[in-house]
């Protein structure tokens, strides 16, 4: 089965920044505007699952035992992923409507709603049941907002980027995840060394969101300074907008969706394994949690040049290669980092996770450029969107899940057969698409 790659419309940054100083500044503001802003959104999104892995269970759910409160404490951070489809198609249908620019600015604000809300949040113990209702309520408010936000980001670095270059422009706006990741726990870490673990569970836990809503702000400015795409701008010249784009995304483009969610099935899973389900791991074995929290902070670190590296080396060798190796190497070094975390070692549980992210960041450097080319410009912010979040969505399910399998089974064996399972998807749908890197 061939299917043919979407043509990307050419315009280049690069172009623009051997032009003049004005042009050069344009290009700076485009790609700190995206990538700022992104990484501030995941940021909010991850501060969320490291704090409902280490304490929501004691906050909203403290009548349950520590097993089935972390249980429900990871349902509600699932249920942000569930919602995030709905924003995909929300905001993917304003993205092909009405332009990159303004979907980025609607997706950062209602974010910051909701960060405010779960900042202010009551606990169990003050409005008791209506406390953990409101929270779900909050995280699915997160999760519109993230569906909408990726789309919009990759979208507007490369439709600005030509052929040649693209894979490399679009790792800039990847590189919001591994940032707000890095931030996020960073930001937890410090909250969590600097005070008892009193002060932390009554009133510290809200000071990572306090801090996101402000940071939002920041990115909500930048994003009003940078221009519409010139592929969008393109589409209304030649009145060629569509009118119903994810309509025409399930009627038009069902293959090419379906191989898109396919592939980045090795991305969720890799991600969530040795972020939130590691820290999970980490809590329920009583070990040092900073264990997780610095293989997280390492490994978001380690992840910034990886995956600008892999998106330069995916303009030359390919899109498809840098999957290749990314799902190989994170479905063999699943069955490795648990008995390393298990080990108690500091140096080993760090090394472990931070090894894991690095070689997750290979593949998602290459996914800002890889899922836009499938699609052609009028549907391209909806069904990159879509394809994105749906795969995001079954990737919030995991942490529960893996919880599940170690309860089950007693061992960490079946989680690692269960991230396995992603990367064989992930192999064979990319092996039934289209190489699009020299399109």
């Amino acid at each position: 089965m061939k299917i043919e790659a979407a043509t990307p419309d050419p315009q280049s940054i690069e172009a623009a920044r051997h032009s003049s100083p004005a042009d050069r500044v344009r290009s700076v503001k485009l790609i700190a505007a995206s990538t700022l802003g992104n990484a501030l959104e995941f940021y909010d999104f991850i501060v969320y699952g490291t704090i409902s892995a280490l304490v929501f269970n004691k906050l909203f759910f403290p009548s349950h035992s520590s097993a089935s409160g972390l249980m429900l404490a990871l349902g509600t951070f699932a249920a942000g992923f569930l919602a995030r489809p709905l924003g995909a198609a929300i905001f993917g249908h304003i993205g092909d409507r009405l332009g990159r620019k303004t979907t980025l600015q609607m997706t950062l604000t209602v974010m910051g709603m909701a960060t405010v809300g779960i900042a202010l949040l009551p606990t169990y113990r003050e409005i008791g049941s209506a406390a953990p209702v409101v929270l779900v309520l909050l995280r699915i408010l997160q999760g519109i907002a993230v569906g909408g936000e990726w789309g919009g980001a990759v979208l507007l670095i490369g439709e600005h980027s030509d052929n040649r270059r693209r894979g490399y422009s679009s790792s800039f706006a990847q590189l919001g995840s591994p940032a707000g990741t890095l931030l996020a726990n960073a930001v937890v870490l410090v909250t969590i060394t600097s005070m008892s673990e009193e002060s932390f569970l009554t009133w510290g836990w809200r000071l990572p969101f306090a801090l996101g809503v402000v940071l939002l702000a920041v990115g909500w400015y930048m994003r009003r300074e940078v221009d519409e795409t010139p592929v969008f701008l393109k589409l209304q010249r030649t009145r060629t907008v569509a009118k119903s784009p994810v309509l025409d995304v399930f009627k038009s483009h069902k293959k090419r969706l379906l191989l898109a969610v396919g592939s980045t099935s090795v991305i969720f899973g890799g991600y969530y394994l040795f972020t939130t389900i590691c820290l999970a791991f980490v809590s329920t074995h009583h070990l040092p949690s900073s264990i997780g929290l610095y293989g997280t902070i390492l490994g978001s670190a380690l992840a910034l040049p990886v995956l600008l590296c892999s998106g330069r080396l995916s303009d030359r060798l390919g899109r498809r290669p840098m999957y290749v190796i990314a799902a190989v190497a994170m479905g063999l070094w699943s069955l490795v980092v648990f008995p390393l975390i298990n080990t108690a070692s500091p140096v080993l549980g760090v090394a472990s996770i931070g090894l894991g992210l690095a070689f997750w960041a290979i593949a998602y450097g290459v996914q800002g450029a890889f899922l836009p080319e499938l699609f052609p410009a009028e549907v391209r912010c909806s069904a990159a969107s879509l394809a994105y979040q749906v795969t995001g969505a079954i990737g919030g399910l995991l942490p529960m899940a893996a919880i599940s399998l170690m309860n089950s089974f007693g061992s960490t064996l079946a989680v690692s057969c269960m991230i396995i399972v992603t990367a064989l998807f992930s192999l064979i749908s990319v092996f039934f698409c289209p190489e699009t890197a020299h399109d």
